[in-house]
């Protein structure tokens, strides 16, 4: 582990292409990662609230813990992957401020009509909409960001920005185990034009619609001028000459080691971080008997806490590296990160009580939130302005299939159809997290190669461009 600090990469750090812009200076910049950061605060938060309302929604809609990951996880991920492509080349193409401004609309929409929801299939289908509309924000945000910073400070940035996903993680679900404790002594409230609405229910809908408000926030975010070679853009950088799809395609393939290697790499972080966000509370309430409003709370605000300090630490950590000559830094901080994540999952799940579990869950949070600013920085930093929306694309793509997609439904196939018993849902956990952990530190220490080997690639072809 420590040989990852021993030895200075000796491909060169990436320098700025010949016809860059100069980056905004002053505190605007941090104004708009501000922004970004309070819309992914409430994309999270209403990517999982669901989490906690496991228990409540399978008494019931009479449903067992694979559909329940089926919903968590695959439901919301296949749409949010799938429609990212094309919304990540508007990104490339159009305004990023209005793209993410009316995705972050619709998925508050589609947040407070899983309120609605009185099956299993209504709830599957609110479910999809929310994926489609939270597609719209990554591709957008990473290159508005990658425009407002240098290289020397974008994994800083980016990791700010990253502290969304754990402030609205832990805010899904201590506000979510908060509104559940208020909203469960009163039993069913009846809404004008809805009718009446079980906890669960209202649960959705108190924290979807907020957002809606929240879209008019992106309206005071200025559009940068696209930097680096080639990144011709109008007056008010809405507009741009496109690259064809089919460069873009021929870009990534000439660097298909680099995205293989960093995006599964990532992924595999990320199906051991939604595995336990997504069964956690109910791990705690079946095995340590907490009520489910308990179990949000205290997980949530771990989330939080943990989460916010991981993630910036972990950007502050890689950009120390690359000042220091590490090109790979970004990779490098990924394998270190999960190497660590993967000896805190072997002990939290055996805890003997339910705060012990608490306790050691810190670590696991605080380590596998280390690498996502990182992870972001080193797709904007290997690719050239035109591609990086469509490259953050591809990247939620992989990850958040991997990840959101496979890890809730991967604890629940453990539980049911491998030990058979919903109170065994411990050692699905461990299962899943450590493999998933091990997994990233082999393929991101096989690509800390290949990233430096395409840190070149992007100095020929801006070279070429220009």
């Amino acid at each position: 582990m420590f040989a990852l600090f021993r030895r200075k990469s000796t491909a060169p750090a990436p320098t700025p292409g010949p016809a860059a812009a100069p980056v905004s200076s002053g505190l605007y910049p941090w104004y708009v990662v501000g922004v970004l950061t309070v819309v992914h605060v409430f994309s999270f938060v209403d990517r999982q609230v669901l989490y906690l309302l496991v228990e409540p929604i399978k008494q019931d809609l009479g449903v067992n813990d694979t559909r329940m990951g089926i919903l968590m996880g695959l439901s919301f991920a296949l749409f949010y992957c799938f429609f990212g492509i094309p919304l990540g080349r508007l990104a490339d193409t159009w305004s990023r401020r209005a793209v993410a401004a009316w995705g972050c609309a619709a998925w508050s929409f589609m947040t407070a009509g899983c309120g609605l929801a009185t099956t299993y299939w209504q709830l599957l289908l609110m479910r999809m909409g929310v994926g489609v509309g939270e597609a719209s924000l990554a591709p957008s945000a990473h290159s508005l960001i990658a425009d407002y910073f240098p290289k020397q400070r974008l994994a800083t940035a980016m990791s700010v920005h990253a502290m969304g996903i754990y402030i609205g993680s832990g805010l899904a679900l201590v506000l979510g185990g908060t509104v559940l404790a208020l909203v469960s002594d009163g039993g069913l409230e009846t809404l004008p034009l809805v009718g009446a609405l079980r906890p669960w229910q209202q649960v959705f809908v108190i924290v979807g619609l907020p957002g809606v408000a929240l879209a008019l926030l992106m309206l005071t975010v200025r559009e940068p001028t696209r930097r680096d070679a080639g990144a011709a853009a109008c007056g008010d950088g809405t507009k741009l000459v496109r690259v064809p799809f089919s460069q873009v395609v021929v870009y990534i393939r000439n660097n298909w080691r680099t995205f293989l290697c960093h995006n599964v790499g990532f992924g595999l972080i990320g199906l051991g971080n939604h595995a336990a966000m997504a069964w956690t509370p109910s791990f705690l309430y079946r095995t340590h008997h907490m009520t489910v409003s308990e179990a949000g709370i205290g997980w949530g605000t771990i989330k939080a806490v943990a989460g916010v300090l991981g993630v910036l630490s972990g950007g502050v950590l890689a950009d120390w590296l690359a000042r220091r000559g590490y090109a790979d830094s970004k990779m490098r901080l990924g394998l270190l990160a999960a190497l660590l994540a993967s000896l805190a999952c072997l002990v939290f799940p055996l805890a003997p009580t339910a705060s012990w579990t608490l306790a050691l869950l810190f670590p696991l949070v605080y380590f596998s939130s280390m690498p996502w600013g990182a992870a972001a920085a080193a797709i904007q930093e290997m690719m050239p302005n035109r591609m990086r929306g469509q490259a953050a694309a591809v990247f939620v793509f992989v990850a958040a299939l991997i990840g959101q997609g496979l890890g809730p439904t991967a604890v629940g196939l453990a539980t049911n159809h491998l030990f058979h018993d919903d109170g065994m849902i411990r050692y699905s956990l461990l299962l899943v997290c450590t493999t998933s952990y091990l997994g990233a530190a082999v393929l991101l220490g096989i690509g800390l190669r290949p990233f430096r080997q395409s840190l070149d690639r992007l100095q020929q072809w801006l070279a070429s461009a220009s």
